[in-house]
């Protein structure tokens, strides 16, 4: 039976089926099988479906995802990416590293890659092409960067996982702070590089005051991640609480200082918010139907002692579950593959006693890294939307930007302490 349960899964993935649909057929046609007829009891679907989304927690993920969208109606990514370049826009590929660090500023206000890509990266593309630099360098470390999103506070992936994990979410999101910033440091490091050669433009190094003009016409929008995480780190809020106080912090911001919203636009939001959200919630509730019967059929026992019939060394374990994961990005959405893949691997990681905490930052990192692969990196297909670059060349000039990304992955694998460190001394709620 487990046997059939994989196959339905994959055939109905490959036949273009969405994912929110194959997790919810694939069980019914298994329990359809196992009864023999059609008379099957509904009321556990609906039970079983309901209260995989019938979570407090879970009302982060609008919030964050409406804040998000506030953001750039507001105008406030313009100002985050200006004032990044400002204070490192004078480094040889300067660029390149203001890309970086506007990343990271943004990263803490949406926790979303393609909300990075599409909102950000639009002023990233244009700032870079104006100065002088060609498109292969300016997509290349827009999409790299843009991966910064869902790793630092706060992240949509993050508050999936550790649902389906059950996992502390204040944890995952605050582990998600130094693995980040590790992201980011690799890629300058990769910039550093990569410019070595290139005649890329550089600005002249900003004085004192246009530095303080530029953080005084900013600091509304950098006060914004400090409030979220500072307010989690300190245990001053939950999770679910910081994405609240993000969307009113936002709200006033863009209405009464900006004066950016009007009601045609403030629909157009929330409607967007309303639609997304419905899309995340369908694919945790047929998750939360397709995990029930996955573990009364014994798969995730199966798959563990398949793993420990190879071996018992937990980070060979890790490494195994990493290909498999890497593999699993390249074709499967982050959300999407999160709901199917973390109810398996939950038995793995108390039976090698792998923090959940630490596994939760690896499987997002690992799976966001299939945003930039081919043949179904979502990141890509934003980028080409953006720039009206072809696909391909988008692809060729991204795969060297991969290997900063895959070295912070490998380090956090083989050193835990730089996941766990933060959320252990944090007071997180």
């Amino acid at each position: 039976m487990s046997f059939l349960f994989i196959i339905f899964l994959v055939v109905l993935l490959f036949i273009g089926i969405p994912v929110a649909f194959s997790t919810s057929i694939t069980p019914l046609i298994i329990m359809i099988i196992e009864k023999g007829n059609f008379n099957i009891d509904t009321a556990i679907i609906s039970t079983k479906m309901f209260s995989g989304i019938n979570k407090f927690t879970l009302l982060a993920i609008p919030l964050f995802l409406l804040a998000g969208r506030l953001m750039n109606v507001g105008g406030m990514t313009d100002k985050i990416f200006k004032f990044a370049d400002v204070l490192i826009g004078h480094w040889k590929g300067g660029m390149g590293h203001t890309n970086i660090l506007a990343s990271v500023i943004f990263a803490g206000m949406t926790g979303s890659a393609l909300s990075d890509a599409a909102g950000l990266g639009m002023i990233e593309l244009k700032a870079m092409r104006d100065a002088g630099y060609d498109d292969d360098f300016a997509l290349a470390i827009t999409g790299a960067s843009s991966l910064i999103g869902p790793i630092i506070p706060p992240s949509i992936a993050a508050v999936i996982y550790a649902v389906l994990a059950g996992a502390s979410i204040g944890k995952v999101l605050i582990a998600g702070i130094i693995p980040g910033l590790l992201m980011a440091i690799m890629l300058m490091i990769m910039v550093t590089f990569y410019v070595r050669k290139k005649n890329y433009p550089t600005r002249k190094r900003a004085s004192f005051s246009e530095i303080l003009h530029s953080f005084r016409d900013s600091i509304l929008e950098l006060i914004t991640p400090l409030i979220i995480i500072g307010g989690m780190l300190s245990g001053f809020f939950t999770a679910t609480e910081a994405a609240a106080i993000a969307v009113l912090y936002t709200f006033i911001i863009g209405t009464f200082v900006y004066k950016a919203f009007n009601l045609n636009n403030l629909i157009e939001v929330l409607y967007e918010t309303a639609k997304d959200t419905a899309c995340i919630m369908f694919i945790m509730a047929a998750a939360s139907f397709y995990g029930w019967l996955l573990i009364r059929s014994r798969i995730p026992i199966i798959v563990l002692e398949f793993l420990t019939s190879l071996t018992q060394n937990r980070l060979i374990i890790l490494f195994i579950i990493n290909l498999f994961l890497l593999f699993i990005g390249c074709f499967m959405e982050t959300i999407a593959a999160l709901s199917i893949v973390v109810p398996i691997l939950v038995p793995v990681l108390s039976k090698f006693q792998i923090d959940p905490v630490h596994f939760g930052v690896i499987i997002i990192l690992n799976l966001v890294i299939g945003l930039l692969t081919p043949p179904f990196g979502e990141v890509l297909f934003v980028l080409h939307k953006i720039s009206k670059v072809p696909l391909e060349r988008i692809i060729k000039c991204i795969l060297p930007f991969l290997i900063p990304l895959l070295i912070t992955l490998l380090l956090i694998i083989i050193f835990p302490p730089i996941v766990t460190w933060l959320p252990s001394i944090a007071f997180v709620r």
